[in-house]
C-alpha cells in the first residue's frame, strides 16, 4: 500500500506541478491577484495529494498569528515549505536565493513576492533584503522564516542561523515559532502515512536582546521533538 500511494503522488503531484508552473508565467501579466490564485492552487493541490495519495492528515495546535508578525518555521522536509499559502493565504517566505535559480519557478517566485537570501553576501545584501520584506509587511502579508536555514531531521536541534537574529532586530517584529514534525513522514523518498502537527507557539516580542529571542525560538519551534 505505501509503495502503490508513493507510485501514486510523485507523477500526479509534479506532473500538475510543473503544468501550476507554466500557469503563473501565463497570468503574469495580468497582476498578482491571478498569479496569487494559481500559487494557491499549487499548494492546495499538494495538500490534497497528501492527504488523498500519501494518507497523512495535518493537525494544527494553537492559533495561526494574525497581523504583521515574522512567523519562525521548524524545517524538516519540502512538506512546510510547500504549505505555507495553504496555511497562511497569502504568506511572503524568506527563501535561498538558489532556487530562484530553478527554470520557471524561480521567475514566478520572485513576482508573488518571496524575499531571495543571499548568505555571506554582506551588509549590503541583507539592507536589500530587509527592506523588500518591510514593503510586504505594508502590504498586510505575514512573513516566514525558516531559522534553521535548510532542513534538520526530525529530532535533532540545530542551531539557528546567525541572519535569523540580525533579521528580528531590523524588522522590528514580534514573532510567533511554529514547530512542525513532518520529517519522519515526508522528508524521505518513500513517504509514509499518518500525522504531521503544526505546533504554534506563543508570540514572542521585538525588541529582545539576540541570546534570549534565540533561545526562545530554538526551544518552541523544536517542542514536537523527542525529549533529550
Amino acid at each position: 500500500m505505501i509503495a502503490l500511494r508513493n507510485l501514486l503522488f510523485y507523477p500526479l503531484f509534479y506532473g500538475i506541478s510543473a503544468l501550476l508552473v507554466m500557469a503563473s508565467l501565463a497570468v503574469m501579466p495580468f497582476g498578482i491577484g491571478p498569479l496569487r490564485r494559481v500559487v494557491s492552487a499549487w499548494s492546495g493541490w499538494h495538500r490534497w495529494c497528501v492527504h488523498r495519495l500519501l494518507g497523512i492528515d495535518v493537525r494544527i495546535e494553537g492559533e495561526l498569528p494574525r497581523g504583521e508578525v515574522l512567523i519562525a518555521v521548524k524545517h524538516e522536509s519540502f512538506f512546510e515549505a510547500i504549505d505555507m499559502p495553504c496555511l497562511l493565504g497569502f504568506p511572503t517566505v524568506f527563501a535561498k536565493r538558489e532556487l530562484f535559480a530553478i527554470p520557471g519557478w524561480g521567475y514566478s517566485a520572485r513576482a508573488y513576492g518571496l524575499v531571495p537570501v543571499a548568505r555571506d553576501a554582506g551588509a549590503k545584501a541583507l539592507r536589500e533584503m530587509i527592506a523588500l520584506a518591510r514593503v510586504r509587511v505594508e502590504e498586510g502579508r505575514p512573513l516566514v522564516i525558516f531559522p534553521e536555514g535548510t532542513r534538520v531531521p526530525h529530532g535533532r536541534r540545530a542551531p539557528l542561523q546567525s541572519g535569523f537574529a540580525g533579521t528580528y532586530k531590523l524588522l522590528k517584529l514580534p514573532v510567533v515559532p511554529v514547530a512542525v514534525d513532518s520529517g519522519p513522514l515526508y522528508h524521505r523518498r518513500i513517504k509514509r502515512s499518518g500525522t504531521i502537527t503544526y505546533r504554534i507557539g506563543e508570540t514572542i516580542p521585538a525588541g529582545l536582546p539576540r541570546a534570549e529571542i534565540e533561545a526562545r525560538v530554538h526551544d518552541a519551534i523544536n517542542s514536537l521533538n523527542p525529549p533529550a
